[in-house]
């Protein structure tokens, strides 16, 4: 399948999806974020695709935030939807696929762009890139999850002053308040991306998923984390990957998961 805004490469297990409008240095329209659900749809019923990687073309952004052209004009119903339609079909989506998804942040991750990086498992970071939430500078605030995510992953008074400064945080900063978790020249990004990938598609796709399921489960209020993952943990026990984990650890081998 063809995409207008999007380009995909597989590497053995991993797919590599990079956001390709350099012109608009990969901001995030309706049509973009339309493609995104489409191809994390299509690759997280892929089972032979293990971890995706995503990134923005170029070396100047990874996303340089949303198009404000498309919602400059919009009401106050009208910004409310914008917000609930992103969060349920990109954002949420992303942090809920049982396929984990590594955020190779290239450049500059603004707005919508930190917001699509913080939806992701987790980020590592080229040593140019710049990250920030600069929503306030415009009259409005982050409305595709960054009010809750970015509190989650830094505290919540280092998250308040980046909000409402709008100031951005460099590389090295974000990895030093745990935004992201590696920062390595530019040129070395994707590979370091890989090198991670490739060991995460190693292990057992099902624990993988459960995993995900009781990590996301600590940061929701309706649910109690510790009673998801003892039925994760539990659910485990039944999968092929169980039996082959054990029986490769017990017979001092290697696991072949499929």
């Amino acid at each position: 399948m063809e995409y207008k805004n999007l380009q995909i490469d597989r590497e053995e297990k991993i797919a590599i999806v990079t956001i390709n409008r350099p012109q608009k240095l990969n901001a995030l329209n309706r049509e973009t974020i339309q493609e995104l659900h489409q191809v994390f749809s299509v690759l997280e019923s892929d089972n032979t695709i293990k971890v995706i990687l995503l990134t923005g073309s170029g070396t100047k952004a990874f996303v340089a935030g949303a198009d404000i052209s498309e919602f400059a004009d919009f009401n106050i119903a009208q910004g409310a939807d914008l917000a609930k339609k992103g969060q349920t079909l990109l954002f949420d989506f992303i942090a809920n696929l049982s396929t984990p998804v590594i955020a190779a942040v290239n450049g500059f991750a603004l707005g919508g762009g930190l917001e699509l990086a913080m939806a992701c498992h987790f980020r590592v970071a080229s040593d140019n890139a710049k990250m920030g939430l600069p929503e306030v500078s415009l009259g409005v605030i982050p409305g595709y999850g960054g009010t809750q995510r970015l509190p989650q992953l830094i505290g919540k008074g280092k998250a308040m002053e980046l909000i409402l400064t709008a100031n951005m945080l460099t590389a090295n900063e974000a990895k030093d308040c745990g935004l992201v978790n590696h920062v390595v020249p530019q040129e070395e990004l994707l590979a370091l991306c890989k090198k991670l990938a490739t060991k995460i598609s190693r292990n057992s796709s099902a624990a993988i998923s459960s995993a995900i399921k009781a990590i996301n489960a600590n940061f929701d209020f309706d649910k109690n984390g510790f009673e998801v993952e003892i039925k994760q943990f539990g659910s485990c026990f039944g999968t092929k990957d169980f039996t082959e984990g054990t029986t490769a650890f017990l017979e001092k081998r290697k696991p072949n998961f499929k």
